[in-house]
């Protein structure tokens, strides 16, 4: 059986940049080792949860690991508090969250992500404050920061909670189980309210009263936190706002991922959500360094990682956030850069130490466009080496869409990758 290496980079989607002369960042990028797997290979695009839809990571995720994620997603909540290790039993409701900057008395948003500079130190103490001051009237809660400005929030009552309510983060909208990315949206935080068939449910009813009261009081205390006064002084945005969406009420049950594919998965990630997903379906999860500035010592290390690890398992899934935030900040330049740079320190460190007998796969779990500075429901190309060759000449769009895999859904990727390791 061949080994398998399935890298996922974060949002590296996009759509045609003016600026890059009608290309997109990925295009426009030098990326000699990633067309170097494109030219040996064979190319395409997929939809990564489906068409029309524009996924949040943790669903394209789930799908792009082969399951599907209409029949056992239960909300991106419960999956980030399980890997932070909350305690969150049936019937609590468990959040992912931001902390946002806002105009003073006023429910406009600044900027959904504090800048995008949140110290980890800063982000603790302001958690540290919540969880203290906070009193919420019929009920309890657990907040930790997990990543920059992420967080997960728990809430508990004295009876079940449904986690079947509307976000109170504007970027997102709720269809069904699954939050939905919105290409544009008006920046004002939302009261969360039951969904739609939900209105009469009291555990749908007490879950928003319970949220829309934590985000009230938890504002009055980051508003008056010496952490953000100081960041005010130093000339950065205040983390005075708790952003919160994708509430569940229980856990996804994932089938090993083992039994499904016949393969032994070793996993490094980053974000919580990915480790949450990877442990639920069984991943061995390898430890990886969280995200820093150094992204060349970063990127080193992964492909470092990727060559020991190869040995041990079946197949590595592997994935970047990289090329996403920058997406966000609609920074075309900046997503570049970063693309250059997993190219010539991540592949450029991996390709000449990995036999020629591997699979190697790059996709994107979502596109998230410079234009937008949001997830669209647009395919992300996709290049496998270890296939015959479709004459590709680099990794693209455009010449994605000259390959010979065509269009398919995300969640069939994984299950292309084990047919070739059986050949």
């Amino acid at each position: 059986m061949r080994k398998v290496i399935y890298v996922v980079l974060d949002g590296i989607g996009d759509l045609p940049v003016g600026e890059f002369g009608g290309k997109t960042p990925l295009e426009a990028a030098y990326t000699v080792n990633m067309d170097l797997i494109a030219k040996k290979g064979i190319q395409g695009f997929i939809y990564p949860v489906g068409r029309g839809i524009a996924p949040e990571s943790d669903i394209a995720v789930i799908s792009l690991l082969g399951y599907d994620a209409g029949e056992i997603y239960t909300g991106r909540g419960p999956i980030e508090s399980y890997a932070e290790g909350l305690d969150a039993a049936g019937g609590d409701l468990a959040l992912r969250v931001n902390f946002a900057a806002a105009e003073a008395g006023s429910s406009k948003i600044i900027d959904r992500r504090a800048g995008g500079n949140l110290a980890a130190q800063e982000a603790e103490e302001l958690a540290r404050e919540i969880n203290q001051k906070v009193k919420l009237n019929n009920g309890g809660f657990i907040f930790k920061n997990t990543i920059g400005h992420r967080g997960v929030l728990v809430i508990k009552s004295s009876g079940s909670l449904s986690g079947r309510i509307t976000n109170t983060d504007p970027a997102y909208d709720r269809k069904g189980v699954f939050s939905i990315a919105k290409e544009t949206f008006k920046p004002y935080i939302c009261e969360a309210k039951p969904m739609s068939g939900y209105e009469n449910d009291e555990r749908a009813v007490l879950a928003a009263r319970l949220i829309n009261e934590f985000t009230v009081k938890s504002r009055n205390i980051l508003e008056e936190s010496i952490v953000n006064k100081k960041r005010v002084s130093g000339g950065n945005l205040p983390a005075n706002l708790i952003l919160s969406r994708d509430a569940g009420d229980r856990l996804p049950e994932f089938k090993p991922i083992r039994e499904m594919t016949g393969l032994n998965f070793g996993c490094f990630v980053q974000m919580p959500v990915e480790k949450g997903i990877a442990l639920l379906c069984g991943m061995n999860i390898v430890d990886a360094p969280l995200p820093s500035n150094d992204l060349e010592r970063e990127y080193k290390i992964w492909a470092k990682m990727a060559i020991e690890n190869i040995r041990k398992f079946d197949a590595l899934y592997i994935h970047i956030k990289g090329p996403d935030e920058p997406g966000h900040d609609g920074d075309c330049r900046k997503k570049k850069e970063i693309i250059e740079l997993i190219d010539k320190y991540f592949f450029g460190s991996l390709l000449p130490r990995i036999s020629d007998d591997v699979i190697i796969a790059i996709t994107g779990d979502h596109s998230t466009p410079c234009s937008l500075g949001a997830h669209s429901a647009d395919p992300v190309v996709v290049a496998i080496y270890g296939a015959e060759s479709d004459d590709t000449s680099s990794f693209g769009e455009k010449e994605a869409s000259k390959g010979k895999l065509g269009y398919f859904l995300g969640k069939e990727l994984i299950y292309k990758l084990v047919e070739l390791s059986r050949m």
